[in-house]
């Protein structure tokens, strides 16, 4: 049975009321003509990724359009084959269904979204050209992230305020011709791979027993039901490739002070110990390209002096020989079996690859890395030269989407973080079987950190069942065209 996801607030008598408000606010922007009927609501089945298409909200051309990725979107109004105002509508109402099933929302402004479409509209058939690059494309943006006249926060209740402008990132997405129509959910605080916060907690929608991850799982859940096909998040210790990894889709965490940040609303003003990033969350490894090129296209650093101006062109690597280093576990916690699962697949079909050589990545000091990135101390980059890799593939965390507040140890992605270097997650197409990723019969430990979260799996195998499983691949700082070029390569073999 679904669990409650909307459940009462509990607190002092100020803080309740104050919650309840915010909630109102929230549920009172869904129209009526978007609700599930109750017979729908009673009866959630944990894999809830069916219901937008038979609940019969949407019409078939508004479910052809929300099947879309966002790089066809944009082509596809660049030709005059959609429109602005039925694309935005379409993710609307999908996103507005979305919600009722994962709350994965925080803000619902369709009818303002509808309105930015049709001045794209007019402009287009005025000039019979887009206005740039992401002409009409819904983009879906995290809480944290101001979009003006829009509610935010910084994850905690007393931060709630109307923005009153744009932040450098929704500015730029503006001018290329991205509209706006939701914002998404984030955890309090915004330093967890959960996404439970005060307007309520986000479920993974292919079993709501499971967690969407976080920080950035609004997003995370709002893409893989397809009420959006890209959205923006944020990376300090995997809150992009953790949801990404949790829901099944793509996202890409860049080399920090690449895409602007500024004007965001700060949770740990003063730490700079680990440079947070900001990404796409989308629906495919082309999206992710897309999005890159486009920002770039805008020259933020022009905006923002800090960041870095650098190439996301992807090389051509059809003549290379591409070196991929294999970590299947970082010598602290030992991935769940149908990550292990996942990882040997892979290491098969890339072993037999022609165009691969495959190397066995030693994971160096990781333990000690994820203690100082929590720390907010750096270490250096003297070992990956060492092995001789273009890119590393490895978990992005010990498991699937996890139980909802187990989410104890985010080593996979941190210890890139703390090195700054760009990491994209995948789906693999393989989900967690239970009668398949039997846990062994004798398990030792790496650590004693590593038994107890070998018993999450071990207790209970079937509360994982239908989980996506995905995979991280990660290269060196600046290398990100590379990394979106050498993904393309690796995921073309390991799903083959």
């Amino acid at each position: 049975m679904a669990p409650t996801i909307f459940q009462g607030a509990t607190g002092k008598p100020s803080y309740t009321a104050k919650v309840k408000l915010v909630r109102e606010r929230l549920d009172s922007s869904i129209p009526s003509s978007l609700r599930l009927p109750s017979s729908v609501l009673d009866n959630l089945p944990l894999d809830v990724t069916g219901i937008p298409a038979s609940c019969g909200l949407l019409t078939s051309s508004e479910l052809a359009i929300t099947e879309l990725d966002a790089t066809t979107i944009c082509q596809k109004i660049a030709r005059g084959e959609l429109t602005a105002v039925d694309t935005v509508t379409a993710f609307g109402k999908r996103a507005a269904i979305a919600h009722q099933l994962t709350a994965c929302l925080v803000d619902f402004f369709l009818d303002e979204g509808i309105a930015q479409a049709r001045e794209l509209d007019a402009y287009y058939k005025r000039e019979g050209k887009v206005i740039g690059p992401l002409h009409g494309l819904p983009i879906s943006i995290k809480d944290f992230i101001p979009i003006k006249g829009r509610w935010a926060s910084a994850g905690f209740l007393d931060t709630i305020e109307v923005s009153k402008d744009d932040c450098d990132m929704t500015g730029i997405l503006r001018r290329l011709g991205a509209v706006f129509y939701v914002k998404t959910n984030q955890p309090q605080g915004i330093m967890t791979m959960e996404c439970h916060s005060f307007y309520a907690r986000t479920v993974n929608p292919y079993n709501s027993n499971l967690s969407s991850g976080g920080s950035s799982g609004g997003e995370g859940a709002l893409i893989a039901m397809k009420g959006s096909c890209m959205g923006v998040g944020t990376d300090v210790g995997g809150s992009i490739r953790g949801p990404g990894a949790f829901c099944g889709i793509y996202g890409i965490r860049p080399t920090s002070l690449t895409m602007p940040m500024g004007g965001y609303i700060s949770s740990q003003s003063g730490q700079d110990g680990v440079h947070g990033s900001t990404g796409p969350m989308c629906r495919s490894a082309q999206d992710m390209t897309t999005f890159l090129h486009a920002l770039s296209s805008a020259e933020p650093y022009l905006l923002d002096p800090s960041l870095m101006p650098i190439s996301f062109d992807l090389p051509d690597l059809s003549q290379k020989k591409l070196r991929v280093g294999i970590m299947t576990h970082d010598q602290w916690i030992t991935p769940h079996p149908p990550v292990l699962r996942a990882m040997q697949i892979a290491r098969e079909k890339l072993r037999a690859a022609p165009n691969i050589e495959l190397v066995e990545f030693e994971p160096y000091k990781h333990i000690v890395g994820y203690r100082l990135a929590v720390e907010m101390f750096f270490e250096d980059n003297d070992y990956w030269n060492k092995m001789g890799c273009d890119v590393v593939l490895c978990p992005p965390y010990p498991g699937t989407a996890c139980q909802h507040d187990t989410a104890k140890y985010w080593g996979y992605t941190t210890i890139w973080n703390l090195l700054d270097y760009p990491g994209t997650v995948f789906p693999t197409g393989l989900t967690a079987d239970p009668s398949v990723d039997i846990v062994p019969s004798s398990f030792n430990g790496l650590s004693d950190a590593d038994s107890d979260h070998h018993q999450l799996y071990a207790k209970d195998p079937a509360v994982y069942a239908g989980a996506p499983i995905s995979l991280q691949l990660v290269t060196k700082r600046f290398g990100d065209g590379f990394l979106l070029a050498a993904q393309k390569i690796v995921e073309g073999i390991v799903k083959a």
